[in-house]
Protein backbone atom coordinates (compact mmCIF):
# COMPACT_ATOMS: atom_id res chain seq x y z
CA UNK A 1 0.00 0.00 0.00
CA UNK A 2 1.43 3.35 -1.03
CA UNK A 3 0.90 6.79 0.44
CA UNK A 4 0.87 8.17 -3.11
CA UNK A 5 4.64 8.73 -3.19
CA UNK A 6 6.79 5.95 -4.58
CA UNK A 7 9.56 4.72 -2.30
CA UNK A 8 11.73 4.66 -5.40
CA UNK A 9 11.59 8.44 -5.87
CA UNK A 10 10.83 9.74 -2.38
CA UNK A 11 12.97 12.63 -1.15
CA UNK A 12 13.78 12.80 2.58
CA UNK A 13 13.58 16.21 4.24
CA UNK A 14 16.72 15.69 6.33
CA UNK A 15 18.89 15.28 3.22
CA UNK A 16 16.92 17.06 0.51
CA UNK A 17 17.84 14.10 -1.68
CA UNK A 18 16.44 10.68 -2.52
CA UNK A 19 16.02 8.92 0.83
CA UNK A 20 18.57 6.20 -0.05
CA UNK A 21 21.32 8.70 -1.01
CA UNK A 22 24.66 7.91 0.62
CA UNK A 23 25.51 9.90 3.73
CA UNK A 24 25.04 10.47 7.44
CA UNK A 25 22.03 12.77 7.41
CA UNK A 26 21.28 14.75 10.59
CA UNK A 27 17.64 14.25 11.58
CA UNK A 28 17.99 16.40 14.68
CA UNK A 29 20.87 17.33 16.96
CA UNK A 30 22.79 14.16 17.81
CA UNK A 31 20.75 11.79 15.60
CA UNK A 32 21.85 10.74 12.12
CA UNK A 33 20.16 8.60 9.46
CA UNK A 34 22.52 6.37 7.42
CA UNK A 35 20.94 4.49 4.47
CA UNK A 36 22.74 1.21 3.76
CA UNK A 37 22.32 -0.87 0.58
CA UNK A 38 20.34 -4.11 0.36
CA UNK A 39 21.04 -6.95 -2.12
CA UNK A 40 17.48 -7.24 -3.39
CA UNK A 41 15.38 -6.04 -6.31
CA UNK A 42 12.60 -4.47 -4.24
CA UNK A 43 13.83 -2.38 -1.33
CA UNK A 44 17.11 -0.70 -2.16
CA UNK A 45 18.21 0.41 1.29
CA UNK A 46 17.61 0.31 5.03
CA UNK A 47 17.94 3.33 7.29
CA UNK A 48 20.22 2.81 10.29
CA UNK A 49 19.93 5.54 12.94
CA UNK A 50 22.89 6.72 15.00
CA UNK A 51 22.23 8.34 18.36
CA UNK A 52 25.16 10.22 19.86
CA UNK A 53 25.48 10.57 23.63
CA UNK A 54 28.43 12.97 24.05
CA UNK A 55 30.03 13.64 27.38
CA UNK A 56 28.56 10.74 29.34
CA UNK A 57 30.72 7.88 28.13
CA UNK A 58 27.86 6.12 26.39
CA UNK A 59 29.31 6.49 22.89
CA UNK A 60 26.86 5.60 20.11
CA UNK A 61 23.59 3.71 20.08
CA UNK A 62 22.44 2.41 16.70
CA UNK A 63 18.80 1.67 15.93
CA UNK A 64 19.04 -1.39 13.64
CA UNK A 65 22.26 -2.51 12.00
CA UNK A 66 21.69 -3.31 8.34
CA UNK A 67 22.38 -6.49 6.39
CA UNK A 68 25.79 -8.11 7.06
CA UNK A 69 27.22 -7.76 3.56
CA UNK A 70 30.64 -6.21 2.81
CA UNK A 71 29.36 -3.20 0.86
CA UNK A 72 27.01 -2.20 3.68
CA UNK A 73 29.70 -2.65 6.33
CA UNK A 74 32.15 -0.51 4.38
CA UNK A 75 29.58 2.24 3.88
CA UNK A 76 28.56 2.24 7.55
CA UNK A 77 32.23 2.58 8.53
CA UNK A 78 32.68 5.46 6.06
CA UNK A 79 29.57 7.30 7.26
CA UNK A 80 30.44 6.90 10.94
CA UNK A 81 33.89 8.31 10.23
CA UNK A 82 32.29 11.30 8.51
CA UNK A 83 30.72 12.26 11.87
CA UNK A 84 33.94 11.62 13.79
CA UNK A 85 33.14 8.13 15.07
CA UNK A 86 33.83 4.46 14.30
CA UNK A 87 32.73 0.95 15.09
CA UNK A 88 34.62 1.04 18.41
CA UNK A 89 32.36 3.87 19.61
CA UNK A 90 29.19 1.77 19.32
CA UNK A 91 27.94 0.80 22.77
CA UNK A 92 24.54 -0.63 21.88
CA UNK A 93 22.32 -1.79 19.03
CA UNK A 94 18.59 -1.49 19.57
CA UNK A 95 17.19 -3.81 16.89
CA UNK A 96 13.56 -3.35 15.89
CA UNK A 97 13.14 -6.97 14.74
CA UNK A 98 14.96 -10.11 13.66
CA UNK A 99 14.78 -9.83 9.85
CA UNK A 100 18.23 -10.05 8.32
CA UNK A 101 18.32 -6.50 6.90
CA UNK A 102 17.89 -5.20 10.47
CA UNK A 103 19.62 -7.78 12.64
CA UNK A 104 22.62 -9.43 11.01
CA UNK A 105 25.04 -6.47 10.84
CA UNK A 106 24.09 -5.54 14.39
CA UNK A 107 24.91 -8.96 15.80
CA UNK A 108 28.13 -9.32 13.77
CA UNK A 109 29.50 -5.90 14.84
CA UNK A 110 28.08 -6.21 18.33
CA UNK A 111 29.93 -9.43 19.01
CA UNK A 112 33.13 -8.20 17.30
CA UNK A 113 33.31 -4.91 19.20
CA UNK A 114 31.62 -5.79 22.48
CA UNK A 115 28.52 -3.67 21.89
CA UNK A 116 25.28 -4.79 23.51
CA UNK A 117 22.72 -6.15 21.04
CA UNK A 118 19.13 -5.79 22.20
CA UNK A 119 16.17 -7.60 20.60
CA UNK A 120 12.56 -8.39 21.47
CA UNK A 121 12.15 -11.68 23.36
CA UNK A 122 9.31 -12.99 21.11
CA UNK A 123 11.88 -13.23 18.28
CA UNK A 124 13.69 -16.06 20.12
CA UNK A 125 11.67 -18.95 18.56
CA UNK A 126 12.64 -17.68 15.10
CA UNK A 127 16.31 -17.52 16.08
CA UNK A 128 16.06 -20.99 17.61
CA UNK A 129 14.75 -22.31 14.28
CA UNK A 130 17.54 -20.60 12.34
CA UNK A 131 20.15 -22.12 14.65
CA UNK A 132 18.61 -25.57 14.27
CA UNK A 133 18.68 -25.17 10.49
CA UNK A 134 22.31 -24.07 10.61
CA UNK A 135 23.19 -27.22 12.57
CA UNK A 136 21.38 -29.37 10.03
CA UNK A 137 18.70 -30.29 12.59
CA UNK A 138 15.83 -28.88 10.55
CA UNK A 139 14.95 -31.18 7.67
CA UNK A 140 11.60 -29.71 6.71
CA UNK A 141 12.83 -28.17 3.46
CA UNK A 142 12.14 -24.48 3.23
CA UNK A 143 10.89 -23.31 6.66
CA UNK A 144 8.01 -21.42 5.00
CA UNK A 145 6.77 -24.54 3.22
CA UNK A 146 4.10 -25.33 5.78
CA UNK A 147 2.63 -21.82 5.67
CA UNK A 148 2.62 -21.80 1.86
CA UNK A 149 0.91 -25.18 1.72
CA UNK A 150 -1.72 -24.11 4.24
CA UNK A 151 -2.34 -21.09 1.99
CA UNK A 152 -2.99 -23.48 -0.91
CA UNK A 153 0.16 -22.34 -2.74
CA UNK A 154 1.45 -25.90 -3.19
CA UNK A 155 3.37 -25.26 -6.43
CA UNK A 156 5.06 -22.21 -4.91
CA UNK A 157 5.98 -24.23 -1.81
CA UNK A 158 7.53 -26.97 -3.96
CA UNK A 159 9.52 -24.42 -5.96
CA UNK A 160 10.77 -22.71 -2.78
CA UNK A 161 11.84 -26.12 -1.43
CA UNK A 162 13.70 -27.00 -4.65
CA UNK A 163 15.39 -23.61 -4.66
CA UNK A 164 16.86 -24.06 -1.20
CA UNK A 165 20.63 -24.55 -1.46
CA UNK A 166 23.29 -25.59 1.04
CA UNK A 167 24.84 -22.12 0.81
CA UNK A 168 21.50 -20.64 1.88
CA UNK A 169 21.71 -22.27 5.31
CA UNK A 170 21.97 -19.70 8.11
CA UNK A 171 25.47 -18.59 9.11
CA UNK A 172 25.60 -18.74 12.92
CA UNK A 173 27.85 -15.65 12.95
CA UNK A 174 25.07 -13.63 11.34
CA UNK A 175 22.41 -14.97 13.69
CA UNK A 176 24.12 -15.02 17.09
CA UNK A 177 21.75 -14.50 19.98
CA UNK A 178 21.47 -10.97 21.38
CA UNK A 179 23.00 -9.95 24.69
CA UNK A 180 19.78 -8.40 26.00
CA UNK A 181 16.13 -9.33 25.48
CA UNK A 182 13.29 -6.81 25.61
CA UNK A 183 10.17 -8.14 27.30
CA UNK A 184 7.05 -5.98 27.32
CA UNK A 185 7.05 -2.18 27.11
CA UNK A 186 10.06 -0.68 28.86
CA UNK A 187 12.03 2.57 29.00
CA UNK A 188 15.59 2.46 27.69
CA UNK A 189 18.10 5.07 28.75
CA UNK A 190 20.32 6.27 25.88
CA UNK A 191 22.65 8.82 27.42
CA UNK A 192 20.41 11.67 28.54
CA UNK A 193 17.51 10.41 26.42
CA UNK A 194 14.70 8.31 27.82
CA UNK A 195 13.36 6.20 24.95
CA UNK A 196 10.22 4.11 25.23
CA UNK A 197 10.65 0.62 23.76
CA UNK A 198 7.12 -0.28 22.65
CA UNK A 199 6.28 -3.87 21.66
CA UNK A 200 4.46 -3.81 18.30
CA UNK A 201 3.92 -7.40 17.10
CA UNK A 202 2.53 -8.08 13.63
CA UNK A 203 5.26 -7.76 11.03
CA UNK A 204 7.19 -10.11 13.33
CA UNK A 205 6.16 -11.32 16.80
CA UNK A 206 8.97 -9.43 18.55
CA UNK A 207 8.91 -6.17 16.61
CA UNK A 208 9.62 -3.03 18.66
CA UNK A 209 9.42 0.67 17.94
CA UNK A 210 11.39 3.21 19.95
CA UNK A 211 9.68 6.47 20.91
CA UNK A 212 11.72 9.52 21.84
CA UNK A 213 8.86 11.64 23.16
CA UNK A 214 11.08 14.56 24.19
CA UNK A 215 12.25 15.11 20.61
CA UNK A 216 8.96 13.96 19.07
CA UNK A 217 10.49 11.03 17.16
CA UNK A 218 9.49 7.43 16.48
CA UNK A 219 12.18 5.01 15.35
CA UNK A 220 9.55 2.96 13.55
CA UNK A 221 11.40 -0.02 12.10
CA UNK A 222 9.08 -1.72 9.61
CA UNK A 223 5.94 -1.08 11.66
CA UNK A 224 5.03 2.36 10.31
CA UNK A 225 6.53 2.92 6.86
CA UNK A 226 5.73 6.19 5.07
CA UNK A 227 5.27 4.94 1.49
CA UNK A 228 4.57 1.19 1.73
CA UNK A 229 3.10 -1.31 4.18
CA UNK A 230 5.22 -4.16 5.57
CA UNK A 231 4.72 -7.82 4.72
CA UNK A 232 2.39 -9.69 7.08
CA UNK A 233 2.58 -13.45 7.61
CA UNK A 234 6.21 -13.84 6.47
CA UNK A 235 7.39 -15.28 9.79
CA UNK A 236 8.56 -18.65 11.04
CA UNK A 237 7.48 -20.27 13.20
CA UNK A 238 4.09 -19.04 11.94
CA UNK A 239 2.12 -16.84 14.32
CA UNK A 240 -1.66 -17.03 14.74
CA UNK A 241 -3.51 -13.94 13.47
CA UNK A 242 -0.47 -11.79 12.51
CA UNK A 243 -2.66 -9.16 10.83
CA UNK A 244 -4.81 -8.84 13.93
CA UNK A 245 -1.66 -8.25 15.97
CA UNK A 246 -0.34 -5.75 13.42
CA UNK A 247 -3.53 -3.69 13.39
CA UNK A 248 -3.73 -3.75 17.19
CA UNK A 249 -0.11 -2.54 17.30
CA UNK A 250 -0.94 0.26 14.87
CA UNK A 251 -3.76 1.33 17.18
CA UNK A 252 -1.31 1.19 20.09
CA UNK A 253 1.09 3.54 18.27
CA UNK A 254 -1.87 5.79 17.37
CA UNK A 255 -2.37 6.19 21.13
CA UNK A 256 1.10 7.71 21.51
CA UNK A 257 1.64 11.44 20.86
CA UNK A 258 1.88 12.37 17.17
CA UNK A 259 5.55 11.81 16.34
CA UNK A 260 7.84 12.26 13.37
CA UNK A 261 8.42 8.92 11.61
CA UNK A 262 12.02 7.69 11.34
CA UNK A 263 11.35 4.58 9.23
CA UNK A 264 13.59 1.68 8.30
CA UNK A 265 12.69 2.12 4.62
CA UNK A 266 11.73 5.39 2.98
CA UNK A 267 12.00 9.08 3.85
CA UNK A 268 11.52 10.75 7.22
CA UNK A 269 7.81 11.62 7.47
CA UNK A 270 5.93 14.16 9.60
CA UNK A 271 3.08 12.31 11.35
CA UNK A 272 2.61 8.87 12.89
CA UNK A 273 -1.08 9.60 13.42
CA UNK A 274 -1.75 10.40 9.75
CA UNK A 275 0.18 7.40 8.48
CA UNK A 276 -1.31 4.94 10.97
CA UNK A 277 -4.78 6.06 9.91
CA UNK A 278 -3.85 5.39 6.26
CA UNK A 279 -2.48 1.94 7.06
CA UNK A 280 -5.53 0.90 9.07
CA UNK A 281 -7.81 2.12 6.28
CA UNK A 282 -5.78 0.17 3.72
CA UNK A 283 -6.09 -3.11 5.59
CA UNK A 284 -9.82 -2.64 6.21
CA UNK A 285 -10.21 -2.15 2.46
CA UNK A 286 -8.12 -5.26 1.83
CA UNK A 287 -10.29 -7.26 4.22
CA UNK A 288 -13.38 -6.10 2.30
CA UNK A 289 -11.78 -7.26 -0.96
CA UNK A 290 -10.99 -10.67 0.53
CA UNK A 291 -14.56 -11.02 1.79
CA UNK A 292 -15.90 -10.12 -1.67
CA UNK A 293 -13.66 -12.79 -3.20
CA UNK A 294 -15.03 -15.39 -0.77
CA UNK A 295 -18.59 -14.41 -1.65
CA UNK A 296 -17.78 -14.83 -5.33
CA UNK A 297 -15.81 -18.09 -5.09
CA UNK A 298 -17.63 -19.90 -2.30
CA UNK A 299 -15.15 -22.22 -0.55
CA UNK A 300 -11.55 -21.54 -1.56
CA UNK A 301 -7.93 -21.25 -0.45
CA UNK A 302 -5.85 -18.13 0.20
CA UNK A 303 -3.72 -18.50 -2.94
CA UNK A 304 -6.84 -18.31 -5.13
CA UNK A 305 -8.16 -15.28 -3.26
CA UNK A 306 -4.75 -13.68 -3.90
CA UNK A 307 -5.43 -13.95 -7.63
CA UNK A 308 -8.45 -11.66 -7.18
CA UNK A 309 -6.35 -8.89 -5.61
CA UNK A 310 -3.93 -6.31 -7.00
CA UNK A 311 -0.33 -6.34 -5.76
CA UNK A 312 2.26 -3.57 -5.23
CA UNK A 313 1.44 0.09 -5.72
CA UNK A 314 1.03 -0.68 -9.45
CA UNK A 315 -1.85 -3.11 -8.75
CA UNK A 316 -0.12 -5.96 -10.59
CA UNK A 317 -1.98 -9.23 -11.00
CA UNK A 318 -0.87 -12.30 -9.05
CA UNK A 319 0.21 -13.92 -12.35
CA UNK A 320 2.65 -11.05 -12.98
CA UNK A 321 4.50 -11.59 -9.70
CA UNK A 322 7.76 -13.52 -9.51
CA UNK A 323 7.94 -16.77 -7.54
CA UNK A 324 9.09 -15.15 -4.30
CA UNK A 325 6.40 -12.48 -4.35
CA UNK A 326 3.70 -15.01 -5.21
CA UNK A 327 4.58 -16.77 -1.97
CA UNK A 328 4.52 -13.49 -0.05
CA UNK A 329 1.14 -12.62 -1.58
CA UNK A 330 -0.36 -16.00 -0.67
CA UNK A 331 0.85 -15.76 2.93
CA UNK A 332 -0.37 -12.18 3.32
CA UNK A 333 -3.78 -13.07 1.88
CA UNK A 334 -4.01 -15.94 4.36
CA UNK A 335 -3.32 -13.44 7.17
CA UNK A 336 -6.27 -11.34 6.00
CA UNK A 337 -8.55 -14.36 5.77
CA UNK A 338 -7.50 -15.51 9.24
CA UNK A 339 -8.48 -12.10 10.63
CA UNK A 340 -11.89 -12.41 8.93
CA UNK A 341 -12.25 -15.77 10.70
CA UNK A 342 -11.26 -14.17 14.04
CA UNK A 343 -13.90 -11.48 13.45
CA UNK A 344 -16.56 -14.11 12.76
CA UNK A 345 -17.00 -13.04 9.12
CA UNK A 346 -15.49 -16.20 7.61
CA UNK A 347 -14.91 -19.86 8.45
CA UNK A 348 -11.84 -22.03 7.97
CA UNK A 349 -11.53 -25.81 7.57
CA UNK A 350 -8.05 -27.33 7.64
CA UNK A 351 -7.30 -29.54 4.61
CA UNK A 352 -4.28 -31.35 3.20
CA UNK A 353 -4.59 -29.14 0.12
CA UNK A 354 -4.66 -25.95 2.17
CA UNK A 355 -6.91 -24.23 4.66
CA UNK A 356 -10.33 -23.77 3.05
CA UNK A 357 -12.22 -20.54 3.72
CA UNK A 358 -15.82 -19.52 3.20
CA UNK A 359 -18.10 -16.66 4.20
CA UNK A 360 -19.65 -17.28 7.61
CA UNK A 361 -23.40 -17.95 7.69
Amino acid sequence: MSSGVSTGVAVSPDSGEHWAAEGAWEVTTGIYRIPLPLPMDGLKAINVYVVQSPGDGDGLTLIDGGWAIPVARELLDKCLRSIGSGFGDIRRFLVTHVHRDHYTMATVLGHEYGADVTLGLPEKPGLDLLHAAGRGEFDGGNPFSGVLRSAGAVEVAEAWELGRRVEDLPDPVDWAYPHTWLDGDVTVQVGARSIDAVHTPGHTPGHYVFADRADGLLFAGDHVLPTITPSIGFTVPPEPDPLGHFMASLTKVRGLPDLRILPAHGPVAPSTHARVDELLEHHEHRLDQCLASLRSRGTTVAALVATDLGWTRHERSYAELDLFNKGMAAMETKAHLDLLVARGQATCDVSEDGDVYAVAD
